[in-house]
């Protein structure tokens, strides 16, 4: 069976019993989550999480870039999310190269946004919140790392 197969299967086995259509747009927890795409994170688990409770926006590094605080500021601003926790995790395959390194296996200038200290990346990501100016000061960011042996988060200072 092709993964488009299985992806189809699930997904009908999923909304034959689906109730909860009547979600608001609106997280209902009123905060925000920014964590990397590894598929050893389940955010929605190991913050039990439910639907509809807050907005996750995932990238390669769990990383506040440009287009994270755009989604930031509209979960804020339109949608009145309060908050945001940038989480990072052991084992982040963005510290185990360079920039430099895809930019010339690729022939390309992109960034990247590779990083060579985990627990930087994260301050420096909640730093980026805090400093934003379409975010205002009441607006919280906390930084945490996620033990992807453990399943425990731990704050970053």
């Amino acid at each position: 069976m092709s993964v488009h197969d299985e992806i189809r299967q699930a997904n009908a086995s999923y909304a034959a019993d689906f109730d909860k259509g009547d979600l608001s747009a609106p997280p209902g927890r009123k905060f925000a989550v920014v964590t990397c795409m590894d598929a050893r994170l389940d955010p929605a688990k190991f913050l039990g999480l439910g639907e509809g409770d807050a907005h996750v926006i995932r990238n390669a590094g769990g990383l506040v870039t440009d287009d994270a605080l755009r989604s930031l500021v509209i979960s804020h601003h339109l949608l009145g999310t309060e908050e945001v926790l940038v989480i990072g995790h052991e084992g982040c395959g963005m510290v185990t190269f360079k920039d430099e390194d895809l930019q010339e296996r690729l022939g390309t200038d992109v960034d990247f946004h590779a990083f060579p200290d985990l627990e930087e990346s994260v301050r420096s990501s909640v730093g980026k919140v805090r400093e934003s100016p379409l975010l205002p000061d009441s607006f919280s960011a906390t930084g945490f790392v996620y033990d992807v042996q453990s399943g425990e988060l731990r704050e970053v200072a």
